[in-house]
């Protein structure tokens, strides 16, 4: 039986807002944060260094883990168009310095595989690897910078069906800076509507590839963002999956509301899965 000295301890993903709201239960345990604010490109295009000014009051004594989720709207990594590709280097780019500003040592970025991929990547020979070439001729530059800043970069599952895929595409990179994430909503949708496996092959796929994971609950329809207990995910199942791993993946609460985030929290807390 894990004694609760030895309980994961829960992060929490949030915006500037957030941070303030729950600044006091994040600090009581220096929970890993993951902020979400740069994601955005108009942001990034903007006055970021001004709310990186902010977050720098608020995390004034703050000695937890920190990461961002990196930009990913309106984009994939693999795109076959090379002007697209460097539009996406750039934002791979800035998203490193927020992360230099802010002293985050960890950036969520999103698989390129898609549902169709899973069905038509086998049709034609070398498409595999080509979406892989794509992803490494978009990202090299981002990785190499990562690794000099001893960053990670870890690729979070979106639409994919297969649990090995994206692990794979981490692997190929053969860089301490490349890891992978598991949104446990994501899969659990993909597991819902598409035919992937549950949440739990989702962790054993990954092992120690794993360094960060999102936290929602779904019905296995939809991303839904629910808290943990609102949905259908097997969380037993997820905690003894991460519960043989050694990385010491960031377990980060991903929600869409912000100001119930502590009701998930508490439903794993109280089924004696984490703290």
């Amino acid at each position: 039986m894990t004694t609760h000295q030895t309980l994961p301890i829960l992060g929490v993903a949030l915006p500037l807002a957030g941070v303030r709201l729950h600044r006091d239960w994040i600090f009581e345990k220096q929970r890993d944060l993951e902020i979400q604010d740069f994601c955005y490109a108009d942001l990034l295009d903007g006055d970021w260094q001004g709310v990186v000014a902010e977050y720098k009051k608020e995390l004034a004594g703050y000695t937890g883990r920190l990461g961002i989720h990196g930009p990913f709207w309106g984009f994939s990594i693999a795109s076959m168009d090379s002007e697209v590709r460097a539009v996406v280097a750039k934002r791979m780019m800035q998203g490193l310095d927020v992360c230099a500003a802010l002293g985050a040592n960890q950036m969520v970025i999103h698989s390129p595989y898609t549902t169709w991929d899973y069905n038509n990547l086998d049709m034609t020979p070398g498409s595999r690897q080509a979406v892989v070439e794509r992803v490494h001729a978009t990202i090299g530059a981002a990785v190499k910078r990562a690794e000099d800043m001893g960053c990670v970069l870890v690729i979070e599952n979106i639409e994919d069906i297969d649990t090995n895929i994206r692990v794979e595409l981490a692997r190929s990179f053969d860089s301490p800076s490349v890891r992978v994430s598991i949104d446990t909503g994501h899969a659990n949708y993909a597991h819902g509507s598409t035919g992937a496996p549950p949440v739990d092959y989702y962790v054993h796929a990954a092992g120690d590839m794993l360094h960060h994971v999102h936290l929602q609950d779904s019905d296995g329809h939809a991303d839904r963002h629910w808290n943990p207990g609102e949905g259908d995910i097997r969380w037993h199942s997820v905690f003894r999956a991460l519960g043989r791993l050694s990385s010491d993946p960031r377990l980060i609460l991903e929600v869409r509301d912000k100001a119930t985030v502590r009701a998930g929290a508490e439903h794993l807390i109280g089924l004696g899965l984490a703290q």
